[in-house]
């Protein structure tokens, strides 16, 4: 199927009692057995339940993946993996990734004796460089939140598979649209749904898919034993935001795409992070595994002071301030003190991450009202 049929058809069945067309939100705990271990599949709803099963599979396809796992949040299905390690293990991650990822890792899986080695994931030879024997995953985003930079999956999934290490790549910035790590080597996949693939800020979500079906089952019983599952209510939402995805998707670059230009010619702004600039260090590997360059951003102002961009942060009418991305409403966020405020100062600033920067989730509203919006803020 092309993409744009499979996103609305990808796990929907019609239910088999009425026909409906959707998925029912079967809001149940627990399934009547014929006999004790005698049921029709489902026995509790932590381990199984049907509208989950269906945003599971729905999931799958649509990463080109032939298992997907959902979870209550995000940072649930990180977890989820992390989990798959154990003590004395070690993870090379991005030096500029999510702050809750990285809170997740320092404050959380440190205790436990796994040690992270942070590297610069556009450079292949430095990630190559910080493998040790007991390196057992690789933890990337592409691109990365906030600053847009690039990695090559397939140059790194190769690395990886040389040494018998995994390979986990969070997609959420670029969505199943834009993106499908698996078809480049990647074992794992993780989304925040909560972002494009819910795409209306009104759920939490994450989701996790792989192609291994032994992997598969060890992630399937940690979700189950550990029980970071998200409600049929949630999972409802989630399948009927995939279905608009490809038209969400292509607003969002098309709108992105105006947006960025728009800054990067703004007498006023500094320095534009975004992946789809052609003179951009990442732009010939995000042309290669990318189907488009998104609705994400980041901008520093020339007046680069706390001060001013605080100004301007408070100042838009059309943008939001407000934390997550990915909605079909325009968001701005300070990643400082937002997004990114548990990354230590010292590491944001040695990482790029200004105490200045401005980062954009550009939604799919006219681009004219957006730039307009943009104009009043930032001044001429």
């Amino acid at each position: 199927m092309k993409p744009a049929t499979k996103f609305i058809h990808a796990g929907a069945e019609p239910d088999p009692s009425t026909g409906a067309i959707m998925t029912p939100i079967y809001q149940t705990s627990t399934y009547v057995q014929e006999a004790p271990g005698k049921n029709k599949g489902y026995e509790y709803a932590r381990s199984q339940n049907p509208t989950r099963k269906a945003l599971e599979e729905a999931l799958a396809v649509i990463e080109n993946g032939k298992y997907g796992l959902a979870f209550s949040s995000g940072v649930a299905a990180t977890d989820a993996v992390l989990k798959l390690l154990a003590p004395g293990d070690e993870v090379i991650a991005g030096n500029d990734m999510y702050g809750g990822t990285y809170r997740l890792f320092t404050k959380v899986f440190e205790k436990f004796g796994i040690r992270f080695r942070y590297v610069d994931m556009t450079d292949v030879s430095a990630i190559a460089n910080a493998i040790t024997p007991n390196t057992k995953l690789i933890w990337t985003e592409t691109p990365t939140n906030p600053l847009m930079n690039i990695t090559d999956i397939e140059a790194v999934t190769a690395l990886a598979k040389k040494q018998h290490i995994l390979v986990c790549v969070d997609n959420t910035f670029a969505s199943p649209y834009l993106q499908n790590p698996l078809d480049f080597g990647a074992d794992i996949v993780m989304h925040s749904s909560t972002k494009y693939l819910g795409g209306h800020s009104d759920v939490i979500q994450g989701a996790l898919i792989m192609n291994d079906a032994a992997l598969r089952e060890q992630l399937y019983f940690i979700q189950k034993s550990c029980g970071a599952v998200p409600g049929p209510m949630d999972c409802f939402l989630v399948l009927r935001g995939i279905k608009t995805l490809h038209v969400r998707m292509q607003r969002h670059c098309e709108n992105g795409e105006k947006i960025a230009h728009y800054l990067r010619k703004h007498p006023k702004v500094g320095k534009v992070y975004w992946c789809g600039f052609e003179d951009q260090p990442g732009y010939a590997v995000a042309k290669k595994q990318m189907r488009g360059f998104g609705g994400m951003m980041s901008f520093t102002l020339k007046d680069d002071s706390l001060e001013t961009a605080l100004k301007v942060l408070s100042s838009t009418k059309v943008f939001s301030l407000a934390e997550s991305l990915g909605g079909v409403e325009s968001l701005i966020n300070h990643p400082a003190s937002m997004t990114h405020a548990s990354i230590p100062r010292e590491e944001r600033i040695k990482n790029g991450l200004s105490d200045s920067l401005i980062r954009l989730s550009v939604g799919i509203e006219d681009v004219e009202d957006l730039i307009a919006d943009l104009e009043q803020a930032i001044g001429s």
